[in-house]
């Protein structure tokens, strides 16, 4: 085999270049135990994976480590000392034996004008780096012959890593014709090929359905609606993101308030870059913009689907939306109903899944500031107002004003109300939350909060950086009277978090009433024993 050669596709030294310097980098998380569930499966029936998650999430960092583990011709023993996978017995066995070919997918889309010449590009950019390893290789015109024939001749089998795959179907997401075609040559490259040792494919969207074009119903999928067994290699973990705050002496509470929110059973799982950055930077913030405009998120959302608005609305106000996900058709142009705009919500990120109910929610302080930033822009009937105006709100329960507060509930009910059915406990909740949103800024909010006796409605504890701001607890109460809410409230045992807080506490008590159809307030400030 040809060594002397600068290859882009066929073992790629640039791609491991990369992930060695990734290397060298002040924060990195060992993410290796993914290569020893792939080492399992490797040359067995379920070689075929296929990864989903957003942006950010480290797909392509996974795709240069196992470029680097499995490529021949350059020894990487010594860039997996001391990680994970050096102590796993199949990590001798299969380090460097494989001809590997990664494809990024973005790369040839952004240099070709049409699908067809996109896969015309990739069968003579392998076949051109093929003829110059093999030299002494009679290789056919033909790619899957010639595959065939250097597995066969060499007993070299090849793993096809391929990133970014589904950019077809973000970026020419109305050239249906040309998505069938290039499902069809991936199907054509790499099912029930003997030469395909492993198929490892990175990508936001799930696999593509097609009814009779279902290419490669070989995948294993592992999406942020089912990551399964790949769960903890989907972003950091909860212990990971310890580990790193305690070792960069920040605090985990705040990288937990931003950063988390995405529950895949009872493994939490942080969004990495922005960790990486937050503590890179020594500072909590939405790094998520920075890589992301808010565009992406504004124009699902702005759809026209009865109920959508309201659904979106009811997640800025913390209440779970429940969905179904399987009629999803994993694009981004076949949309039928709020559960397929929703669900694609959870595969770029914005939301996360709850597998147990089946409900979706905003996970995090980063991704709600997204939201509201997207809802002010489609400026949807009175909503921008009180997302702007909820800051008066605040200082009125600050200068403890009752009266300020009930005119306030009862603007943002009457500029709601065209959106959000009104009608219930959970419903005033959720315009009241909606009504207290400039509270972000200051607190970390919490909805039903289990008390001794029952549930807190809304509980708002400062965040470190606003330490001198007094805790707030909200009841609320639906036809009854302000004053009873607030007579629960002191009546309840408090939770562990206000009690161990030592700052001055708030208690608001809101009552609406369906005859008048106006809300009332009572407030006090309250002083533990």
């Amino acid at each position: 085999m040809n060594e002397a050669r600068v290859s882009m596709i066929l073992n790629p030294r640039s791609v491991i270049d990369n992930f060695e310097q990734s290397l060298k980098s002040k924060i990195h998380v060992d993410k290796t135990g993914l290569i020893a569930y792939l080492n399992k499966i490797t040359g067995t029936t379920d070689k075929y994976i296929c990864v989903s998650r957003p942006r950010r999430f480290g797909k392509t960092w996974a795709a240069n480590m196992l470029t680097a583990y499995y490529s021949k011709n350059r020894d990487t023993g010594s860039l997996f000392k001391g990680m994970l996978i050096s102590g796993d017995p199949s990590f001798e066995v299969q380090l460097n034996k494989y001809n590997v070919i990664f494809l990024n997918i973005q790369n040839f889309l952004s240099s070709t004008a049409t699908v067809p010449k996109l896969v015309s590009k990739i069968k003579s950019g392998i076949m051109k780096e093929l003829r110059i390893a093999y030299p002494k290789e009679k290789l056919s015109r033909d790619l899957v012959k010639s595959l065939a024939m250097i597995n066969q001749s060499t007993s070299t089998g090849f793993i096809f890593i391929i990133d970014e795959w589904d950019s077809i179907f973000r970026i020419r997401k109305n050239d249906v014709e040309g998505q069938k075609a290039y499902l069809d040559f991936l199907r054509w490259l790499l099912k029930d090929q003997s030469y395909v040792h492993l198929a490892y494919m990175t990508g936001i969207l799930p696999i593509k359905k097609y009814g009779t074009h279902s290419a490669l119903n070989m995948f294993y999928e592992f999406s942020m609606a089912n990551p399964s067994a790949l769960a903890e290699y989907v972003g950091f973990t909860e212990a990971e993101v310890k580990a790193l705050c305690a070792r960069e002496n920040m605090s985990f509470e705040q990288a937990s308030q931003w950063y988390d929110g995405y529950l895949f059973n009872d493994l939490h799982v942080y969004n990495p870059l922005s960790v990486v950055r937050a503590l890179n930077m020594r500072s909590f913030s939405n790094y998520w913009n920075q890589t992301e405009t808010f565009e992406a998120l504004k124009m699902p959302i702005a759809l026209n689907f009865a109920g959508l608005k309201d659904s979106i609305l009811n997640l800025m106000a913390m209440s779970p939306v429940k969905i179904s996900t399987s009629k999803f058709q994993n694009d981004m142009l076949s949309f039928s109903s709020v559960d397929d705009v929703l669900t694609l919500l959870v595969h770029l990120g914005y939301l996360a899944y709850n597998s147990v109910t089946f409900e979706v929610s905003i996970p995090n302080s980063e991704i709600m500031e997204e939201f509201k930033n997207s809802v002010e822009a489609l400026t949807w009937a009175g909503i921008s107002d009180l997302l702007q105006e909820s800051r008066y709100l605040l200082e009125c329960t600050w200068s403890l004003n009752a009266s300020k507060i009930a005119e306030a509930i009862q603007k943002a009910h009457n500029e709601s109300s065209s959106i959000l059915k009104y009608n219930d406990e959970n419903s005033l909740c959720c315009v009241v939350t909606l009504a207290y949103y400039a509270a972000n800024d200051y607190y970390i909010i919490f909805r039903e909060m289990a008390s001794g006796k029952g549930y807190i409605d809304l509980l708002f504890l400062p965040k470190p950086s606003h330490i001198g701001k007094p805790a707030i607890v909200v009841e609320l109460k639906w036809d009854k009277t302000a004053k009873g809410a607030l007579s629960q409230v002191k009546e309840k045992n408090y939770p562990e978090k206000i009690m161990q807080y030592t700052g001055n506490i708030i208690l608001v008590g809101i009552n609406y009433d369906k005859t008048s159809k106006t809300n009332f307030c009572e407030i006090e400030q309250f002083n533990k024993l």
